[in-house]
């Protein structure tokens, strides 16, 4: 039985997620610091931030709600990842890793929500 968020793997995915996020987001240009650089590292960070907040709340639907917001900022991170390839910003590569860490975050949230659906539709 998990005692708090910080035991749950996916959190501790999510966390990973956020700091390579905000590793490779230290190489920016000065003028991405309040684009790409914010917009990237406040979707990485939103990714654990919600999980934690769906984990103390009370009812599934609230749960559910929460972990559905994380899903959100996981699909919003990609998106930054992808322009910031795009833009030759950061190389497919260094994207590869988190782009994958994501998708285990997205299949991990999917089968969480899954589960508070069937027992409290």
């Amino acid at each position: 039985m998990i005692k708090d968020f910080t035991e749950m793997p996916v959190w501790q995915k999510a966390m990973d997620i956020a700091e390579k996020c905000f590793n490779m987001s230290e190489s920016l240009p000065k003028k991405e610091d309040y684009a790409l650089t914010s917009q990237l590292r406040r979707s990485a960070e939103s990714i654990s931030a919600n999980i934690a907040e769906g984990f103390g709340r009370r009812t599934a639907k609230d749960k559910s709600r929460f972990y559905d917001i994380s899903r959100g900022s996981a699909f919003e991170t990609k998106s930054h990842l992808i322009y910031g390839s795009r833009v030759k910003y950061f190389s497919e590569n260094e994207c590869l890793e988190i782009k994958n860490l994501i998708n285990e975050v997205v299949h991990n949230l999917n089968k969480i929500t899954n589960h508070l659906n069937r027992i409290h539709p």
